[in-house]
């Protein structure tokens, strides 16, 4: 019998979690004109928003569009003040519940994961599937097509019934996934919203406890929709593959990308989370070094006409840093640094 939440609806809506929500809301978010908004009424708002929960009267508002390129662009759509906080109220409570189901190999949006352990994890099953490159080591690299935009409405609410009993709270649940479809009715979350990176999470750890327990895959890392199995042998990876597929086809409803979709051996290079992966070392993408050098060539001639701090512009300039650390970026690093180092505070 599966684990269920013990929270109920009282500890969504209490005053508590709501003053906790906006304290994390709000960081780094103060200067922005929506929020300021939301502040001036601040309490009246948290009144009004609490008193429309517990009489089961809210509506979810609607949201704005707007594209970013993170690499590729991306559209983003962004719900109000208000409904946002909700949404930071609703993942405290549900967060550290649903992290104890998730298996230890998947990396996106968990609290002490992220990419680096991810990318670190994937050394640590290349050293241990090559028998520390003494065997080949061939990598199946998957990754789900327009994920965001297929998870089905009807199949999430179904998997979070399955967890949480208090109707109260299923509810709201089902109240915020149906705010917002893609072209198809039902179908597809925001990616603005941070309830969307938990129930990502929850709609693949389907995925996670198939791969593991029935294809009883050992080296597997996911992060997002983006997931590798490393294996000393090519046909077991074909048969798993045609596993997942046909799983992911008849459970989720989703659909792996073909053309992103490979079978190859490590000493060709695996583009994984940014970075091509070897057995000895790992290096940034192409195009991640490209992009890195264009942004930061910007941002300097920004600093040159005022338009930038220089305190601001080396903030960004240490987040590449701190990205080179964890790869073999020396050059790349000391070219910045020679570039830039009349800026760095």
């Amino acid at each position: 019998m599966k684990s269920q939440l013990k929270n109920v609806w009282e500890d969504i809506i209490s005053l508590d979690n709501f003053l906790g929500a906006w304290r994390e809301f709000i960081c780094g978010k103060r200067a922005r004109r929506d929020v300021q908004d939301f502040s001036v009424s601040f309490m009246d708002n948290i009144l009004s928003l609490r008193d429309d929960l517990a009489k089961h009267t809210y509506k979810h508002g609607d949201y704005q569009a707007f594209c970013v390129d993170d690499p590729k662009p991306r559209i983003i759509h962004k719900a109000s003040v208000r409904d946002r906080l909700l949404h930071r109220a609703i993942y405290r409570v549900l967060s550290p519940f649903f992290d104890r189901t998730f298996i230890a190999d998947s990396f996106s949006c968990r609290l002490n994961k992220g990419t680096h352990k991810a990318i670190n994890k994937f050394a640590a099953a290349v050293y241990k599937v090559s028998k520390n490159d003494t065997k080949a080591c061939w990598v199946l690299k998957c990754d789900i097509k327009r994920f965001f935009h297929s998870i089905d409405h009807d199949i999430l609410v179904k998997i979070l019934a399955e967890y949480v009993p208090d109707q109260e709270i299923l509810a709201l649940l089902k109240s915020v996934i149906s705010s917002f479809s893609f072209n198809a009715i039902n179908t597809g979350l925001p990616l603005g919203n941070l309830t969307s990176q938990l129930f990502a999470n929850i709609y693949l750890n389907r995925l996670d406890q198939f791969v593991k327990h029935r294809v009883k895959a050992q080296c597997y890392i996911r992060y997002a929709d983006d997931f590798v199995i490393l294996s000393e042998n090519k046909d077991d990876l074909m048969r798993k593959l045609s596993l997942m597929g046909e799983f992911l086809r008849k459970e989720l409803r989703l659909v792996l990308h073909s053309d992103k979709v490979s079978i190859k051996k490590l000493s060709s290079g695996i583009d994984f989370l940014g970075m091509v992966n070897f057995f000895h070392f790992r290096v940034l993408r192409t195009k991640t070094k490209r992009r890195m050098f264009r942004v930061m060539a910007e941002k300097y001639l920004n600093v040159r006409r005022g338009l930038l701090s220089g305190e601001t512009f080396n903030q960004g300039l240490q987040a590449y840093f701190g990205i080179l650390k964890h790869c073999n970026g020396h050059k790349e690093f000391l070219s910045l640094l020679r570039k830039y180092d009349k800026i760095i505070v």
